[in-house]
């Protein structure tokens, strides 16, 4: 049984201090019977409330800072000095109200001082603690109240179910950190706690910890640099790449469930493993453009092949598969390596039942099409940008309105087919984020929010 709530902003009523006179009712239905004949004749229709404006919250006016709005909670992160950040936790169940501030560091200092700060920020909700990851270093803090449980000067990557997390620990020969202030030129590695070293680890230490607790439950020793992938799926299990090969840990207890060599045949070593499109694929030297994919459960050998790897006009392909320039775009299936289609001159990005085709100049959404068959099945033509959704379930779109006095906001459901408007604001916004339920812009030294219903 589907229930609907047709109204956001309605409110009730006071209640009476009696009731009222029986003529009143007559009068009611009377208007009520005159509604429902003008509906079967053709009236226009009742239609429900989607969007709503929620109020502000008052931010430092820098345009570096991020903020984002996760499962109707906006976090927003304020730099305090070079190497500090403040996260702060917004309620919008009806009007935004601060519940907690907490202290992030963005940096980790070398034996010279200075400090790297990489990683971006990033919330994950996991239950009754919520995972804060600023550069490299992670906080868990309590959902409720941002008591911190415990830090990781390294970022700590969520296992599916959100009980288990990964954390990452090198160890590099002694003498190998790059020397900032002589700049010299080079290949770089850098540690998971963002200090740049001129020598690959000698062993990476792979641990599953409590997420709640911090505690560590199982290690996993490997020679040099590894690459940690979550599996997919709904049981919380990790993919670890090194240069000998594969396995497959249970994400609970460590255990390895499967494991298989890597095939060199005089090829160079890997140099990257990631999921794109369910499948794993491992990637040979920097100019080898040779990739090798993996069943990710069963770490059976899918294929192997030279994919050419573009100087000119390379694309930008985001959980896509790809092969050629811009110009002469193929699309790949992951699991079996063939060609599905070619694409036109843009760069593809893998959304909910679709992909998205960007103009690789201009940045703007061209349409969505089929993502087996390139066939064209939204067309976004008029649409400036895509809204990021931390929870990545729906395709939400924003566009200024001529002038620059409004902006205005669609979404697209998996498998409609179409852009649904949700709502107009009074001014022009470019910088917005979104959760299923709302929209956050901002808006000099303050971001405003939006509830929508799609």
């Amino acid at each position: 049984m589907a229930l609907i709530e047709l109204d956001l902003t309605a409110r009730p009523d006071q209640a009476l201090s009696s009731p009222p006179p029986a003529r009143q009712y007559r009068l009611a239905g009377l208007l009520l019977a005159a509604l429902l004949l003008g509906a079967l004749g053709g009236a226009a229709p009742i239609v429900p409330q989607l969007w709503r404006e929620v109020g502000t919250v008052p931010v430092v006016a820098d345009p570096q800072m991020p903020f984002e709005v996760v499962d109707g909670r906006l976090y927003t992160f304020d730099p305090v000095g070079e190497t500090e950040t403040t996260a702060t936790a917004w309620t919008l169940d009806n009007e935004p109200r601060r519940m907690w501030t907490v202290p992030i560091t963005t940096g980790e200092a070398g034996p010279d001082g200075l400090r790297v700060a990489s990683g971006g920020t990033r919330v994950d909700h996991l239950g009754d603690v919520v995972l804060l990851s600023s550069g490299p270093e992670s906080v868990v803090v309590d959902a409720r109240t941002g008591a911190v449980r415990w830090s990781s000067p390294s970022r700590v990557v969520p296992l599916a179910g959100g009980r288990i997390g990964v954390v990452e620990s090198e160890r590099f020969r002694p003498g190998t950190v790059y020397d900032q202030n002589a700049g010299l030129p080079g290949p770089l590695y850098f540690s998971s706690t963002g200090v740049p070293h001129t020598e690959p680890p000698t062993r990476t230490d792979v641990r599953g910890v409590d997420l709640s607790t911090g505690r560590t439950v199982w290690t996993a020793p490997s020679s040099g640099s590894v690459n940690v992938v979550p599996a997919p799926g709904d049981a919380p299990a990790v993919l670890i790449l090194s240069s000998t090969g594969i396995e497959r840990r249970d994400g609970t207890t460590g255990e390895v469930v499967r494991q298989v060599p890597l095939e060199r045949a005089g090829r160079p070593g890997p140099i990257l493993g990631e999921l794109v499109g369910g499948t794993m694929l491992v990637y040979y030297g920097f100019e080898s453009g040779f990739v090798a994919a993996y069943a990710p459960d069963t770490l059976a050998p899918l294929w192997s092949r030279v994919l050419p790897v573009p100087v000119i006009d390379p694309p930008d392909c985001d959980d896509v598969l790809c092969s050629g320039s811009r110009s002469a775009l193929d699309v790949l299936d992951p699991a079996t390596g063939r060609p599905l289609f070619r694409a036109p001159k843009a760069d593809l990005v893998r959304r909910p039942g679709y992909l998205l085709e960007v103009g690789p100049t201009s940045g703007l959404p061209i349409r969505l099409v089929d993502p087996v068959t390139g066939r064209g099945r939204v067309d976004l033509t008029g649409w400036q940008a895509e809204v990021p959704d931390s929870a990545d379930r729906l395709i939400l779109l924003r566009r200024v309105e001529e002038g620059q006095q409004s902006t205005v906001f669609g979404v697209v459901h998996p498998g409609r087919d179409e852009v649904q408007p949700l709502g107009r604001t009074d001014r022009a916004f470019f910088d917005c984020v979104a959760d299923p339920r709302h929209v956050v812009c901002r808006e000099d030294d303050a971001l405003r929010i939006w509830a929508y219903r799609a």
